[in-house]
């Protein structure tokens, strides 16, 4: 049985009237241990905008309630949960204290510990390209929509299916496993009118689907954004971690701004090791997207640069308050005390662990480059909300 946060551990503080600090740690989610720590314990918890927070969480929940469907299916959200989000949506602050009275009085915070190693935390952004509707040998690289007879299974494909698959090929009533990323680019999905729009190159094309989104700027100067819409299915496989395997770079080289220039400079190596990652991503493409707005999550809810956090889906429910707290590194040199509220709000292929976030840095360049220079390990402490144990 796939653990709940919630349900089988719905912040027992809460439950059975103790405080944060005379509560003990309890077993959490993938052998993980949860060990409760006081509000005020959190650094810089008193001076974060929880108003801030509280709009992101407000956004979250307005969809969850709504039943929007969401981009990708994750946890269902407990009983507690669903009661806050109405309540948020009902009657909700309106100022930084307040705000943080509400989250305190109806959340516990508990420290994650996963079973493994430390927690960790990336980041990600929104890139702004270059592209063209039409191919030309300026934009000759094809952003492919979602195929037709392409299967989702959110909890792991079904028998005989390797079990590792997210997705399938439909065939007549069967199931095959969805071409790869090799045999896509090689054709695989030719002649069916899947283009969106052309990028530059075939490194634009990757680095876009790793980031699972972009605002796209044509000729004229109109601007559309891709929006995820699935994947093939195939597990993630991060090709900065082969190219330092392989030895052609040190980990410290491996920032974003490195990794684009390593691939652009070497394009038949770069093309092997691109393949090696065998998942696919597929878009959409919008033209009815505030411009204001972040992209949209695997929440199917706008992201907010530094308020949204993307989670394992299958730990996490999509509405989980998250503080983060560390030292984050600047273009400058200097690192940054960072110690803010987030909401769970999406996802990825790589992101997983119940310690594991990804930090959503907001769009364009600067975000990328800032961004990119994050791998670090943060103090990981998710807000469940108060209530009785089932």
């Amino acid at each position: 049985m796939r653990w709940r946060p919630g349900a089988t551990i719905l912040v027992l503080a809460g439950a059975l009237g103790m405080s944060s600090a005379s509560a003990t740690q309890r077993p959490g989610p993938q052998g993980s241990t949860l060990r409760p720590v006081a509000f005020e314990a959190l650094k810089g918890w008193a001076a974060d905008d929880h108003a801030a927070a509280f709009a992101s969480f407000r956004r979250t929940c307005e969809s969850i309630l709504a039943g929007r469907p969401e981009l990708r299916p994750g946890l269902p959200p407990s009983d507690a949960l669903l009661a806050a989000c109405r309540d948020a949506v009902a009657d909700g602050p309106t100022d930084r204290a307040s705000a943080r009275e509400w989250f305190e009085r109806r959340f516990t915070p508990w420290r994650v510990d996963p079973a493994e190693g430390n927690p960790f935390l990336t980041g990600y952004y929104e890139p702004e390209v270059d592209g063209s509707l039409t191919r030309s040998d300026e934009f000759p690289a094809p952003v492919l929509a979602r195929p037709s007879d392409l299967v989702s299974f959110p909890d792991g494909a079904p028998p005989p299916l390797p079990a590792a698959l997210t997705a399938a090929r439909s065939t007549g009533g069967a199931l095959e496993p969805y071409p790869d990323r090799a045999a896509i680019e090689d054709g695989a999905l030719a002649g069916r009118g899947l283009e969106l729009v052309h990028l530059r190159d075939g490194v634009e094309v990757f680095l876009t689907q790793v980031q699972g989104s972009a605002r796209v700027r044509l000729p004229d100067g109109q601007v559309r954004r891709l929006v995820y819409a699935g994947r093939n299915g195939h597990p993630y496989t991060s090709i900065g971690r082969v190219i330092v395997q392989e030895g052609h770079a040190s980990p410290e080289e491996m920032h974003l701004e490195g990794l684009k220039a390593w691939l652009r400079a070497r394009p038949a190596e770069a093309r092997r090791i691109m393949r090696l990652n065998r998942s696919y991503i597929f878009f959409s493409l919008r033209s009815d997207l505030d411009p204001n707005d972040g992209p949209i999550g695997a929440a199917s809810v706008p992201l907010t640069p530094f308020r949204s956090l993307a989670v394992d889906r299958t730990v996490w429910p999509y509405g989980t308050p998250v503080w983060i707290a560390l030292d984050l590194p600047t273009p400058e040199g200097t690192p940054r005390p960072f110690a803010r509220l987030l909401v769970a709000q999406d996802t990825g292929s790589a992101i997983v662990g119940a310690a594991r976030g990804d930090l959503f840095f907001g769009s364009g360049p600067a975000a990328g480059l800032r961004a990119g220079m994050v791998r670090h390990r943060p103090d990981f402490v998710v807000l469940l909300p108060r209530g009785s144990l089932p």
